[in-house]
């Protein structure tokens, strides 16, 4: 399959949230102003609980001296969704998108990210599915890759979560997206084995490619050069 616009993707290893905040807005703005292509940052974070704009607050379920303890930092975003966990082991998604220029609304565009994730799961031999009400893709009853997005002007920030091989245990501190803290699961669990998230970063940056008809270029140096300037 042929396509004529590109996106630059970079692979950033692990990188503290707040940074990554700063680097989507950065980003976001110059995406705004069309200084840069389309982009797809993937990544880890150290563990973290990330709450929505609208709610989520009221399902983190475990005691402030516990995430003390555990040395688990907790954001308020601009996202949508509820409250969820970010961790080693779990693969990060950061779409920067203009829809327009992609002629998509906000349902589709959720759409083809979830698509992105189940044409993931399936090179590996899982097969992904969509719940109603429940943005995200489950793996038989569990839930294995969580979905919230922000757009502005068009342009997107925040995105994917998918559960590679993260501490399943952090989700018992949460309501994850309202839900049950038993409902995740990872590829991992799934798959019997030990599976490494740069393992599967070929395979998503082809299902990203094909699910939004967009050639991938890659750019890792780019960004961890910005990044470096931001942690200065």
């Amino acid at each position: 399959m042929s396509f004529k616009k590109a996106y630059s993707a970079g692979y950033l290893g692990i990188v503290p949230y707040e940074l990554a905040l700063k680097l989507q807005r950065r980003l976001m703005q110059a995406r705004a102003e069309d200084n840069i292509p389309d982009v797809l940052l993937l990544l880890q974070h150290p563990s973290v609980f990330t709450i929505g704009q609208f709610r989520g607050e009221e399902d983190l379920i475990a005691p402030a001296e516990t995430l003390t303890q555990e040395g688990i930092a907790v954001f308020h975003t601009n996202r949508g969704g509820g409250i969820t966990y970010h961790g080693p082991g779990q693969l990060v998604g950061y779409p920067i998108l203009n829809l327009k220029e992609s002629s998509l609304g906000v349902r589709e565009y959720i759409w083809r990210l979830e698509e992105v994730a189940i044409k993931s799961l399936l090179a590996l031999g899982i097969q992904g599915r969509r719940v109603a009400k429940y943005p995200g893709v489950w793996v038989g009853e569990k839930k294995i890759c969580s979905i919230g997005i922000h757009v502005s002007h068009y342009i997107t920030t925040h995105g994917f979560a998918l559960n590679v091989s993260n501490d399943l245990r952090y989700f018992e501190y949460i309501r994850p997206c309202g839900l049950g803290c038993d409902v995740m699961t990872s590829l991992s669990e799934s798959l019997g084995h030990p599976v490494e998230v740069e393992t599967i970063i070929g395979s998503l940056l082809h299902s990203f490619s094909e699910t939004f008809g967009l050639r991938c270029k890659q750019g890792d140096g780019k960004w961890l050069a910005i990044l470096d300037a931001l942690s200065g």
